[in-house]
């Protein structure tokens, strides 16, 4: 096991203690289930792709970005916010609303086919988060998703 100090305490110098429960990995839906979780855009040029070639439908709380896929897997999503919305703290706050208000209205309105650019804007982090949902499944509609 190599050098321990002194004054670590033995149950972590060892293994895993023993008597405390692991956290277990978060369980993903199973190959082939109808409720697979959508995807996500990661790479630079995917997210120029759908902007260039997707539909775009701005509401006054996100900006949708859609662009149909030849596969039929789940949908691809992608979100963005810019240095113009406000410092790390804000972006990311605003990020995680979009998520969130992705991940609830996706699983009442499966879309599959499709990558989606969620974009972040100054009204996304004020907004209702009732009112954030009700503008993604309005653009999701006017985008011709679902």
């Amino acid at each position: 096991m190599g050098f321990v100090p002194a004054w670590l305490p033995s149950a972590v110098a060892g293994s895993w203690p023993t008597g405390v429960p692991r956290v277990a990995s978060a369980s993903r839906p199973e190959q082939g289930s109808s409720l697979a979780a959508p995807g996500r855009l990661t790479r630079r040029a995917e997210f120029l792709r759908a902007a260039a070639k997707g539909r775009k439908a701005p509401m006054p709380g996100v900006v949708l970005q859609a662009l149909p896929r030849d596969d039929p897997g789940p949908a691809r999503v992608g979100f963005t916010v810019t240095k113009k919305i406000g410092n790390a703290v804000i972006r990311n706050r605003t990020r995680r609303r979009l998520k969130e208000a992705a991940r609830l209205v996706l699983a009442e309105h499966p879309a599959s086919g499709v990558d989606l650019v969620l974009i972040g804007r100054e009204a996304t982090r004020g907004r209702d988060f009732s009112a954030l949902q009700d503008d993604l499944r309005r653009a999701l509609a006017k985008a011709g998703v679902a």
